[in-house]
């Protein structure tokens, strides 16, 4: 356990989880939008499918067809200027998951070098996201648990493949595979119990603040689903070195513990002493503050 935390702590676990989470909205919103732009789809289908995937009522429905809503002089056409910031927000969408792999595998970051593997992981996630939603329609049950039992082997293969394209190979499937199984069985729990809070997340930021209030009840949503996925990270990349030492026959050092327990006090100080530097008020050499 002290390696997971220690490893979640080296990833900077809840700042990835919010560039995540902020890369995410920034390229699902202008994605919904030009699909709902789209004459055989239109911003109420678009709508409908948020409101009826999570079961939305009264406020938090009504903020969401609000924010999805389509007007009559609206154009179906796509600028280039929309276009060219569509793909700007879907690929910073997979260099931020593409650093996830390359720091908790502790990989030679490839940049942009890597956007042609990033643009057909797009369109695998495309795909996973339509025949999950798809699952999710058909199965509907109680809180989604019949969906979310059908949806785990699929998530896990959809996150091998993807651990394997924005590494660019570098990662082989035995090292992606406990990531996987951890994600998907973590992500199954998250989406029940998203299906229970969500509703009541939604329609509360809708009274609070109207139809802006369904982004940052979106936001809030994902973060959650992208701290699932960076811990089930660290503890995935755990389990695997665990996993090769037992096959190796290696044994951990008496010390174990302690070494895992200094790094974990050690980064844990080191980032307070950080968070307390910018905080505090800056002061010259005499120690006067400065003005």
């Amino acid at each position: 356990m002290l390696r997971v935390v220690n490893r979640f702590q080296k990833v900077v676990g809840f700042d990835r989880s919010m560039a995540l989470s902020s890369s995410a909205l920034t390229a699902l919103i202008p994605l919904a939008v030009l699909a709902g732009s789209l004459p055989h789809i239109g911003g109420d289908d678009v709508a409908d499918e948020i409101v009826n995937r999570y079961g939305l009522t009264g406020g938090g429905a009504e903020a969401v067809r609000q924010l999805f809503a389509s007007t009559d002089d609206a154009s179906t056409s796509v600028g280039i200027l929309g276009a060219l910031f569509l793909m700007l927000s879907v690929l910073s969408f997979t260099r931020a998951m593409q650093r996830l792999f390359e720091q908790t595998w502790e990989l030679k970051p490839l940049s942009v070098r890597n956007t042609l593997n990033g643009l057909v992981w797009i369109v695998g996630l495309a795909v996973y996201l339509v025949v999950t939603g798809w699952l999710g329609a058909a199965l509907s049950g109680r809180f989604g648990l019949t969906a979310a039992l059908f949806q785990a082997p699929l998530t896990a293969v959809f996150l091998v493949l993807t651990g394997r394209r924005l590494s660019a190979k570098r990662l082989v499937w035995q090292d992606l595979l406990p990531f996987a199984v951890i994600t998907a069985v973590a992500a199954g729990f998250y989406s029940v119990g998203a299906a229970v809070y969500l509703p009541h997340l939604f329609s509360s930021y809708a009274t609070r603040y109207g139809p802006v209030g369904a982004v940052f009840a979106m936001i809030s949503a994902l973060f959650g689903a992208m701290l699932v996925l960076v811990a089930s990270a660290a503890l995935g990349r755990e389990v695997g070195d665990e996993l090769g030492r037992i096959r190796l026959g290696q044994r951990p050092a008496d010390d174990e513990v302690r070494r895992q327990w200094h790094n974990v006090v050690g980064q844990m100080r080191s980032r307070w002493q950080s968070a307390r530097e910018q905080l505090s008020p800056r002061r010259d050499p005499g120690g006067r503050k400065r003005r």
